[in-house]
């Protein structure tokens, strides 16, 4: 028979395992929560000609602060941010300490909206405006995790401490491969300054914007916060063959690979009837090429007759150079009838500048998308026109059947009127 202290103590052992169990597994799914965290830090050019006073009245500073302040009011739970700054400290003349002047405001984790705000009150514009610096401190700043991680920049001029170039910074960031996106932002922007700071975002696959007014950047910085919450997309590594047969059969999704100069790659997706083929294709000069270049994206069938044809052309001004294309696959009467092949095919004109390595090719992302079509095509104007053709031919018999009517009609009155 099963004493009361024996009843008591298999209690306390069923107890103890169950909060050991149960302990256990909430430290570790805490634990992967944080490590799936999106990740944003802020960089704050606080430099002294953030002193000028040509933003809504006040000084751009001060629109820096204000757009601050709501943007750390609306961001997600979820996200762990930090602000870091640049230009914040030393007010001297030596550039090479002036060059060494940035700073963690704020570390990258839980929001403490009202420690953030405290910290961004303090801050006045002081000195120079080493964007190079900021951005590799900002990228170290977001190690860890596997979490989105986003860097968004807002300045008012261009870097003062080369030769360390924000470009090529910001490319050697994205060659680590970590998955990091660079955002900027240009106050009161000019034409040297929209230059760097697109450079800057291009090379990590991110977005530049002009600003002029307090609540534009308050509305730009919260879309940014928020875009680092929503989910990420992987893109899948995939290898082109040099002609359509070879070529690798692709479902929507989002891919990655390899373009070698003066080559083609092909890629093929199966258009079931009644669906639509969207593909786009971004090629990235990761390293020094010639000025002019452009991407040629095109859609023929298994017996190579081109259907459709997206194409590009840059003249050096920025990194990236995409393109894309649309082919609705008509319905079909026949019940079972087979989805049609469609070889797709990425071809660039980048030349490689003198001395510059041709190996690897550039990387290259294609995003293929196979969505329902827009009906019957027979009632759509759409390679081929359809029924648009006689819809066209309708009106134009009508307009002149109507001319004729008025021509004739016209004339009876004023012979009437001579008449009478």
């Amino acid at each position: 028979m099963i004493t009361r202290k024996r009843l008591a103590a298999g209690v306390c052992v069923l107890f103890a395992a169950l909060a050991a169990g149960i302990a256990v597994p909430s430290g570790a799914v805490a634990d992967e929560t944080t490590a799936l965290a999106p990740k944003v830090n802020l960089v704050l050019d606080v430099s002294g000609s953030m002193r000028a006073r040509d933003i809504d009245g006040q000084s751009r500073m001060a629109a820096a602060k204000q757009a601050f302040n709501e943007v750390l009011d609306a961001t997600p739970e979820e996200v762990l941010l930090g602000i870091r700054t640049l230009g914040a400290n030393y007010p001297g003349d030596d550039q090479k300490t002036g060059c060494k002047d940035t700073a963690q405001l704020y570390p990258v984790g839980p929001l403490d909206r009202t420690e953030a705000k405290t910290a961004v009150a303090t801050l006045t514009p002081t000195g120079w405006t080493p964007i190079g610096p900021a951005l590799l401190k900002a990228a170290d700043d977001l190690e860890g995790g596997s979490g989105s991680k986003r860097i968004v920049l807002i300045s008012d001029g261009e870097d003062t401490c080369a030769p360390l170039d924000p470009c090529e910074v910001a490319r050697e960031i994205a060659a680590r491969g970590i998955g990091l996106t660079i955002d900027t932002l240009g106050l009161v922007p000019n034409a040297k300054m929209r230059q760097q700071l697109s450079c800057i975002a291009e090379a990590t696959g991110g977005t530049y914007s002009s600003v002029e007014h307090t609540d534009e950047l308050t509305d730009k910085v919260n879309q940014l916060v928020d875009r680092a919450a929503d989910p990420v997309v992987t893109p899948v590594a995939t290898e082109g063959a040099e002609a359509c047969a070879k070529a690798p059969v692709l479902k929507s999704g989002l891919y990655t690979d390899r373009a070698e100069f003066g080559q083609q790659r092909w890629y093929r997706v199966d258009v079931e009837p009644g669906k639509e083929l969207r593909v786009s294709a971004s090629v990235a000069a990761d390293r020094a090429v010639a000025p002019s270049y452009g991407v040629l994206l095109r859609a023929v069938t298994v017996h190579g007759r081109e259907i459709v044809r997206g194409e590009a052309s840059g003249n050096g001004r920025t990194d990236v150079i995409s393109t894309g294309l649309r082919y609705p696959k008509a319905e079909s009467d026949e019940e079972d009838a087979p989805a049609e092949g469609v070889c797709v095919q990425v071809t660039h004109s980048f030349a490689a500048a003198a001395g510059v390595e041709t190996t690897p090719g550039l990387p290259l992302e294609l995003t293929v998308d196979v969505v329902d079509g827009p009906g019957d095509s027979d009632d759509v104007a759409s390679f081929g026109l359809g029924r648009g053709w006689w819809l066209l031919g309708a009106l134009i018999l009508t307009g002149f059947v109507a001319g004729l009517l008025w021509g004739w009609l016209s004339r009876w009155r004023v012979a009437v009127w001579r008449t009478n």
